[in-house]
């Protein structure tokens, strides 16, 4: 077990690429809107479900 061992795992963090302050903050603005846009696209979805089921007369 070669690869278990405290230099080797010292040598495999040293190659973590950590992102950048501004990466950070853009990736975390994406999210933001992708996730907003999602639950907004789901809840108008449910609107829409819940009028054609009152215009059938089934609610």
């Amino acid at each position: 077990m070669k690869w278990f061992s405290v230099s080797a795992i010292t040598k495999e963090i040293s190659k973590i690429r950590w992102p950048k302050k501004g990466d950070l903050a853009t990736n975390s603005v994406q999210v933001i809107i992708f996730t907003a846009f999602f639950g907004l696209f789901f809840v108008l979805c449910q609107f829409l479900i819940s009028v054609l089921l009152k215009g059938l007369g089934v609610m």
